[in-house]
């Protein structure tokens, strides 16, 4: 297994498991074995992160076609955006084996277990990679595929190779490739890409730190214990929350800049609105907490649950917009 080196020169040497001894009782029932070892294949490709991605394809794909699109599209759409989007995870999975090992979060993952070797991971990813790439060629259409493909390539390349373990801007940067759905989504339907979505690949990249610092802050130790180099392990409460308070402003631009490029109505601005100023509070809140001039705790995942109850409105308020008869 290889050596990571981290940001301070170190190298932090991985130590090898065995497979847990939980699941020997498996073998004994028929099919134990094989649900067991299946379970860790889907495990590699981080299904919840997915279900996320998967949430801003379908109003973008139904905002694109100025309705609903054909139903065997969405699913296509889907399957490959699926396929793709779980190939990075486990190259992710594959490369990140050593220090998921170290973190508490992750250390029961499959290839840090030694559940799933790292050989094994790598020819998954590839293929799984592969057959989606295909997927959407055959399937879709070609634009979609590029898009897919440049999704992976970011992900893995950029941010799991690159910049995770360089720099505090890892996922500000890295955090494109989960802006790509909605790229996806939209070239599935016309083919081409446009102005509005650009604006929602805006609110998407720009929501991503506010989502994802306040975990990073969660698990500062961890992350520390692993050398990498979050921004919540290299800088004070006080910096995370007002850059995510700066970030979540640029989504709230974003998200409003949508209505004249799309031609939204007045529900969803509305909706924009109001949503956008409920979670800009959560962050001002999180940073009053920080500066000390609020009590209570810090309260970091009330600002992360409330990112996904965001996102998830958001993107069901695009979609109910372009039913409306006004």
């Amino acid at each position: 297994m290889r050596t990571s080196h981290t940001t301070t020169g170190q190298t932090a040497r991985p130590q090898n498991h065995n497979p847990q001894d939980a699941g020997a009782d498996d073998g004994q029932r028929p099919g134990g074995w094989f649900l067991r070892r299946a379970g860790a294949y889907v495990a590699l490709t981080k299904p919840r992160v997915i279900e996320l991605l998967l949430i801003t394809t379908v109003p973008t794909m139904i905002l694109a076609a100025d309705g609903l699109p054909n139903f065997w599209l969405i699913l296509a759409t889907l399957i490959g955006g699926a396929g793709a989007a779980g190939s990075a995870n486990a190259f992710n999975m594959w490369w990140d084996r050593d220090i998921d090992q170290v973190m508490n979060r992750t250390k029961k993952r499959p290839m840090a277990t030694g559940e799933i070797t790292p050989a094994a991971g790598l020819v998954f990813a590839s293929i799984l990679g592969l057959l989606s790439l295909v997927w959407f060629a055959a399937v879709v259409n070609w634009a979609a595929m590029w898009l897919a493909l440049a999704a992976i390539a970011i992900y893995v390349v950029g941010y799991t190779m690159i910049l995770k373990r360089r720099t505090p801007q890892n996922i500000v940067w890295g955090g494109i490739a989960g802006c790509f759905p909605v790229f996806i989504g939209w070239a599935a339907v016309t083919g081409e890409l446009s102005w509005a979505a650009l604006a929602l690949f805006g609110i998407i990249f720009f929501w991503t730190p506010p989502h994802y610092w306040p975990l990073s802050i969660k698990f500062k130790k961890d992350y520390a214990n692993a050398k990498v180099p979050m921004l919540p392990v290299v800088s004070d409460d006080k910096r995370v929350a007002a850059e995510m308070v700066g970030y979540t402003l640029a989504m709230i631009a974003c998200s409003l800049l949508l209505t004249p490029l799309a031609g939204m109505s007045w529900v969803y601005t509305a909706a924009a609105a109001a949503l956008g100023a409920w979670f800009l509070w959560s962050t001002i809140a999180m940073l009053r907490r920080a500066q000390g001039s609020a009590k209570g705790k810090l309260g970091a995942m009330k600002v992360f649950h409330a990112s996904i109850t965001y996102l998830s409105l958001l993107f069901v308020a695009v979609a109910v917009d372009v039913f409306l008869p006004f």
